[in-house]
């Protein structure tokens, strides 16, 4: 009888384990290798790095790109995602995608809710106006002056910066940020201010138009991909994209859609 009892309690102590381990929660890069799915999400509106196309309403930037390459580097397929600036931490929060990409500025305020991968992309809020105008703006202190309109897309963080930043001057919210050049060109708003790297790819675009400080900008700021508070998964992104910057992958892209 003992001998028995021996023997049940040593197969229990081997099972155990197993039993812990199975119940053990997997982790986001379990999971998604196991549905056979990234779920990338893009609010779709920010050239160079996603950019929903009316005619097709196919998300087209280097980020659909780098997804794609994320997507290959785990052997599943890609599925892209809506969501909106004022929604990324509530979708992620509610397991409505993966990852989030199209240009998500880094900021202590989303850290606080989500983890981020490691920079893609140095950055800071510079301003754009008309060429003809251009003068005009030289600096945050010229800009907020009363009587100067200042466009900003709603949700993001060029709407946090404005807010915080300008005082006197009239912010004037578009509810697209494709929308927001016409209005500028359109002579219906002055200036706006938006990551620097958004208003060298816009003059390009759109030759009434001009990048007023795009080397020095107003502010310190870096571009990075929204991940849920997953530390095997944070872990893989970040290997992937240290790969990606070794080979020049990254740096390829970039200039493939600023060009």
């Amino acid at each position: 009888m003992s001998l028995l009892r021996n023997t049940v309690f040593a197969a229990l102590a081997l099972l155990m384990p197993m039993a812990a381990s199975a119940q053990a929660p997997a982790s986001k890069l379990d999971a998604i290798i196991a549905s056979g799915t990234l779920r990338v999400g893009m609010p779709g509106d920010y050239r160079p790095f996603g950019l929903r196309e009316a005619s097709t309403g196919k998300i087209e930037g280097m980020d659909v790109d780098m997804a794609e390459s994320l997507a290959a580097s785990l052997g599943v397929k890609l599925e892209i995602v809506q969501t909106k600036w004022s929604d990324l931490l509530g979708d992620i929060a509610a397991d409505k995608f993966d990852i989030g990409m199209g240009g998500i500025s880094i900021n202590l305020v989303r850290q606080k809710s989500a983890y981020f991968s490691t920079p893609v992309l140095r950055t800071g809020k510079a301003a754009i106006a008309l060429c003809k105008a251009k003068g005009k703006f030289g600096s945050l202190a010229a800009i907020d002056k009363p009587g100067t309109k200042v466009m900003t897309n709603p949700g993001g963080t060029n709407e946090k910066f404005d807010r915080a930043n300008l005082k006197a001057a009239q912010i004037v919210v578009f509810p697209t940020n494709t929308g927001v050049w016409d209005e500028l060109i359109a002579g219906r708003a002055d200036v706006m201010i938006t990551d620097n790297v958004e208003t060298r790819l816009q003059q390009k675009l759109h030759p009434e138009l001009c990048a007023i400080n795009p080397d020095k900008p107003f502010d310190f700021g870096e571009l990075g991909y929204l991940l849920p508070r997953d530390a095997t998964w944070k872990s893989y992104v970040d290997q992937w994209l240290h790969i990606g910057g070794e080979t020049g992958e990254r740096a390829r892209l970039l200039a493939k859609w600023m060009n």
